[in-house]
């Protein structure tokens, strides 16, 4: 006789929806697939089953994206809905210079937490938000998807098996050509290349940046980094010019916990000559490898090549066959599905959850550094945030 299924329900207020990254990762890739798998499984007979409310500004994308998902609730009422009962967790995906003041709201309404970087658009108000929702008594996390990308887990799989040996530095070159949007439409929104809205590649990506190197490789110490501004006009998607104000570029040195060196590129206005829109370099004293988003090949120092520099002769040598890939040896789901299933078994079974709103006001730290740094042209210390 089988027993009866335990089904934990969690109203979840999802805001700021029907933006790119709402839409895409967070609801169509990660609560959709966790509610058509029927939950997500503590044990043969437990769930947690996720009930989810639209919420943005404008009720014509609301109602298209409900119709679409199938998705009843929706509303562009933020506060009446941060009342009822049924929602016990808040989800932002909002613009960033919006999440503040609404998370903030959140918290005060006894919601839980769990919402996208950056958390605020300085430290202070990032620290803050850690604060209130401590005192509040709510539980909170950040998105830190990237630590669930099949390449990444691979690189943290090779790290604690010893593969590196000591390692020495990290190289990272991320970015792609965002089109200004005169010719070809832009992939990317407006206001992320308006400063005054809260854009620039600084503070999207340095977010992103702190988390994976103080999870893989060790906690940031100091920064070195010039921030630009290439292109500074752009074009709406009606075809409206206006400035950019926000910096499309960053290059970046980070010194590490240990003595490991990290060199980040970052930029929108690059053309992509490599294995991913992201690539990983990690040199250690005996081997390397290189990481995509899920693929990573690997040079063991027993493997590798004793190259000769002499630019007069024509080298025939394909370095690139000196790599081998890692092998297909576990099953990866969607890296945002992923967190939100760890965070929903926090939430209704209090499991460990580490990445919480400090360690999201860490990421914004490292963007406002990485903007004095480039500013006043110097190394800037990273001091440790409480």
């Amino acid at each position: 006789m089988s027993e009866e299924l335990t089904t934990h329900t969690v109203g979840i207020i999802m805001n700021g929806v029907t933006g790119r990254m709402g839409t895409n990762q967070h609801l169509l890739r990660s609560i959709l697939p966790i509610m058509e798998q029927g939950g997500v499984k503590i044990s043969e007979d437990e769930v947690i089953m996720p009930d989810p409310v639209l919420v943005g500004r404008n009720p014509v994308k609301l109602q298209k994206l409900s119709d679409r998902t199938g998705i009843e609730a929706w509303t562009t009422d933020l506060d009446a809905v941060l009342e009822d009962e049924r929602y016990s967790l808040y989800f932002d995906a909002q613009r960033t210079d919006l999440r503040f003041k609404s998370v903030k709201k959140a918290v005060a309404a006894g919601k839980h937490i769990y919402c996208e970087k950056p958390t605020a658009l300085t430290t202070e108000e990032a620290v803050r938000l850690h604060h209130i929702a401590e005192e509040g008594g709510v539980k909170h996390g950040v998105v830190q998807d990237k630590l669930w990308l099949p390449g990444l887990v691979r690189l943290k799989q090779l790290r604690e098996e010893g593969f590196f040996g000591e390692i020495l530095s990290v190289k990272a070159d991320f970015g792609y050509w965002v089109f200004e949007g005169d010719t070809v439409s832009p992939q990317r929104p407006s206001w992320n290349y308006r400063k005054e809205d809260g854009g620039g590649i600084i503070l999207d990506m340095f977010c992103h940046w702190r988390y994976v190197l103080d999870n893989l490789f060790g906690e940031v110490k100091s920064v070195s980094c010039l921030g630009t501004t290439h292109i500074g006009r752009r074009y709406e998607d009606d075809g409206t010019p206006y400035e950019a104000t926000a910096d499309d570029a960053a290059y970046a040195i980070f010194e590490l916990e240990g003595g490991v060196v990290a060199q980040f590129n970052s930029s929108w206005t690059t053309r992509v000559r490599r294995d991913d829109l992201v690539t990983f370099q990690v040199d250690g004293t005996r081997g390397s490898a290189v990481a995509g988003l899920r693929d990573v090949w690997i040079q063991p120092g027993s493997a590798t090549p004793k190259p000769v520099w002499n630019p007069d002769v024509e080298s025939d040598h394909d370095f690139h066959k000196d790599w081998m890939q890692m092998p297909d040896q576990q099953d990866f789901d969607n890296a945002f599905k992923v967190q939100w299933e760890l965070f929903l078994r926090h939430v209704v079974k209090d499991e460990p959850f580490r990445w919480n709103l400090l360690e999201a006001a860490k990421g914004v730290q490292l963007a406002e550094i990485g903007y004095e740094a480039s500013e006043k042209r110097a190394w800037i210390d990273v001091p440790s945030l409480k």
